[in-house]
């Protein structure tokens, strides 16, 4: 590993000798960089939250082992996310056959061009120096993704320049030599076709590929890392035994198994509202409405669970939530956002865009989409409240209380239903966590929906706008 700048860094072989650089294959150098953050008690990979105690200690064995590895797990799960951040397990820089396209070790050259220019130089010919972000490869495996893409291809120009076929000079490299000491992923790895993926075999196992006949040895150095859904992995049948054989590790991916690890990725993820002369707050019921949502999504029947439920659902509605809050606090020049359980519906058109809805009839998806809503919102309200407490409030609208709410109700008329009912009252700033007119109007909203989906009070809606009365 070198850290000093690049004037000080060993410029040929015979340097890089006196200096005491050591070559070491990739996953041994892997290795030795995670056994350190281990060790320094820091994370394997940055940013992924959730798999603490489950998927990072098997991929910390599995790196720790030496293991290529592959990562199951239906979309939203971090999965890629997890296979990028390994460069950072790399050295920082490292010393290659200066002008190789192969990365190859200036120790140990494998390509004919690197070779011929060791042999004739010696010590003295050229290094470059490489950053770890150079050192990865990725490709995204398709039906149309071919072993010129995957291995190579030879190079008509080259032909035509006067070399010979049979000369490994003619030889475009793909993208899995040009990853040579380096980390390797292939995403969705089931829909490769099967004869792809026969080359991909010999290159990593074999170490020698034939590319239109011309047989060469490629002697690479790789971690080879691969994603799939299980779905895919499991049933179709498509990955060949000796290539599922190549992998030292298969670790299954999850979602968050709770709603708190599910706002910690959106606090991250998600895009912070900017506008001018609008601030913007969401009470924590309201955050847990757009985490209940996804979750109850994870299992609903109504929802094709094999092609799963992402977080990045998650992060959209709370995108989408809070969006919806900014129009309405521009179009009533308020000066607050804060979004309240009338902006819901419009998580319809970012939910069904993220969902599979099962084979319903036409149209219905949106019905599907409202029911999450409502019971995200029941779910909610039902961990908040106590509907005992709410005794009083129940008994105002059963004579003849009646309050108009909606997305276009200004938030003061919420503050005059507080005053005018003062049951009210306690729940509301409990929730609110605020005496701002805006907050006051979303748990006011909150506490409402909640009572008539637990059918304490009835609820007339007209486009925009609802009235809740009293059951009797």
């Amino acid at each position: 590993m070198s850290t000093r700048p690049e004037a000080e860094r060993p410029a040929t072989i015979g340097q890089l000798r006196q200096a005491g650089w050591v070559s070491r294959p990739v996953k041994e150098e892997i290795r030795r960089n995670a056994m350190a953050r281990i060790a320094a008690g820091q994370p394997l990979v940055e940013g992924v939250l959730g798999f603490d105690d489950t998927v990072l200690p098997a991929l910390e064995n599995a790196l720790l082992a030496g293991h290529d590895v592959i990562l199951l797990g239906e979309r939203g799960q971090a999965k890629s996310r997890m296979i990028r951040s390994l460069t950072a397990l790399l050295d920082e820089w490292m010393p290659i056959v200066a002008g190789s396209e192969i990365n190859d070790d200036p120790y140990r050259p494998v390509s004919r061009y690197a070779r011929d220019l060791v042999a004739e130089r010696g010590d003295a010919a050229p290094v470059d120096w490489v950053h770890r972000e150079e050192r990865f490869g990725e490709k995204l495996a398709t039906p149309d993704t071919s072993v010129a893409d995957l291995i190579g291809e030879v190079d008509p120009i080259k032909v035509a320049e006067g070399r010979y076929l049979s000369d490994e000079l003619t030889l475009h490299y793909g993208l899995v030599p040009r990853t040579n000491r380096g980390i390797f992923a292939l995403n969705e790895l089931p829909d490769l076709a099967e004869r792809i993926q026969v080359s991909l075999l010999n290159i990593l196992e074999e170490r020698d590929v034939q590319v239109r006949g011309y047989k060469i040895r490629l002697p690479l150095d790789l971690l080879l890392v691969a994603s799939a859904n299980p779905e895919d992995y499991t049933n179709r049948g498509r990955i060949i035994t000796p290539l599922k054989d190549r992998f030292g590790a298969q670790i299954r991916t999850h979602y968050p198994r709770d709603h708190g690890t599910e706002l910690a990725i959106v606090a991250q993820e998600a895009r912070p509202f900017g506008g001018d002369g609008v601030r913007v707050q969401v009470p924590g019921f309201m955050s847990e409405i757009v985490a209940e949502i996804s979750h109850l999504a994870r299992s609903s029947p109504s929802i094709n669970q094999r092609s799963g439920v992402s977080v990045r659902l998650t992060i959209a509605n709370h995108e989408t939530l809070v969006a919806n809050a900014a129009r309405r606090a521009l179009r009533t020049g308020e000066p607050d956002a804060v979004p309240r359980v009338s902006d819901l519906e419009a998580l319809v058109p970012s939910t069904a865009g993220k969902v599979e809805v099962e084979a319903l009839e036409e149209g219905q998806d949106a019905q599907v989409v409202e029911r999450l809503l409502r019971s995200a919102v029941l779910g909610v309200f039902k961990r908040h409240c106590v509907l005992n407490s709410l005794r009083p409030v129940v008994e105002a609208f059963e004579e003849g209380m009646v309050v108009h709410a909606g997305d276009d109700v200004p938030s003061g008329a919420y503050l005059e239903v507080v005053s005018r009912l003062p049951a009210l009252r306690a729940p509301v700033m409990e929730l609110a966590g605020s005496e701002t007119p805006a907050a006051v109007a979303s748990a006011t909203e909150f506490v409402l929906e909640g009572l008539h989906l637990s059918k304490r009070l009835n609820k007339e809606a007209a486009g925009a706008r609802a009235t809740y009365r009293g059951r009797s």
